[in-house]
């Protein structure tokens, strides 16, 4: 039985009386237009780094196909397709606004025989069991509106042996640094969102799903609970954000 966590109940929009995932694929469908942008303009760039470290773990393995959930734009799926040269990237998004800016990206790269982007929930993946050699995630396992759910999904489409590749924020672990990072997601990143007449909803919940995302140690479990093996995490820019393997036992 997949039990809600607190993680679950965190909705964009507190008046709305749809459901997480309702809501959370209208928010991207709202923001789709400037969402590189602000990704690039909040972050001063640092996120595409965070996104190269992550595809960079999946190398060793050489999987040939490979599941990007939660792609938005497509930036990790054209990111590893540079990187790793694989057979195919199969990209999924619950915003058709996000995945249409996605696919002008990929013409635009040259990269369309190699990248197929589809409207999918990652909780309900619409592909056979064991079909991916390696599945990453950036930024899109906490808009899941069932964590345990989605991940027991994420493992059933994943080869046994394949790897799996999170990239999510967390909270950071220096007080110091904790109380500027938490300074600046309350009050800075919804403000120049106002500013740059972007949707203020979406970041402030962005900082209230990261704030009850069970991070490190606590992902970590989940995903050995959900049946994942060889889990780990690393840290990156003073624990903002972390990185998080598992692979799919081969017995």
């Amino acid at each position: 039985m997949n039990m809600p966590l607190p993680h679950d109940h965190i909705k964009p929009f507190d008046q709305s009386e749809k459901g997480k995932k309702e809501q959370v694929e209208e928010m991207f469908d709202r923001i789709a237009g400037r969402y590189d942008l602000m990704n690039r303009f909040l972050s001063a760039g640092i996120d595409t780094g965070w996104r190269k470290k992550a595809i960079k773990s999946l190398q060793a393995d050489q999987p040939r196909v490979i599941l990007d959930v939660a792609t938005g734009t497509a930036d990790m799926a054209i990111l590893t397709c540079k990187m790793l040269k694989p057979e195919k990237v199969i990209g999924i998004d619950i915003s058709a606004q996000m995945l249409d800016i996605g696919r002008q990206k990929i013409e635009k790269e040259g990269l369309t025989n190699q990248i197929a982007l589809l409207k999918g929930d990652g909780e309900a993946i619409n592909f056979p069991d064991a079909t991916f050699d390696g599945i990453m995630v950036a930024f899109g396992v906490r808009n899941f509106e069932n964590l345990e759910k989605g991940l027991k999904e994420l493992l059933r489409v994943l080869k046994p042996g394949g790897k799996l590749v999170v990239l999510e924020f967390s909270k950071p672990k220096n007080s110091g640094f904790r109380k500027i990072y938490n300074l600046y997601m309350g009050i800075v990143a919804p403000q120049m969102a106002r500013w740059l007449q972007q949707n203020k909803e979406a970041y402030e919940y962005l900082k209230e799903s990261s704030e009850a995302f069970p991070d490190r140690e606590h992902f970590i479990n989940l995903l050995n609970n959900t049946g994942f093996t060889s889990t780990g995490y690393k840290p990156l820019s003073f624990g903002i954000c972390c990185i998080y393997n598992g692979r799919k036992s081969v017995s």
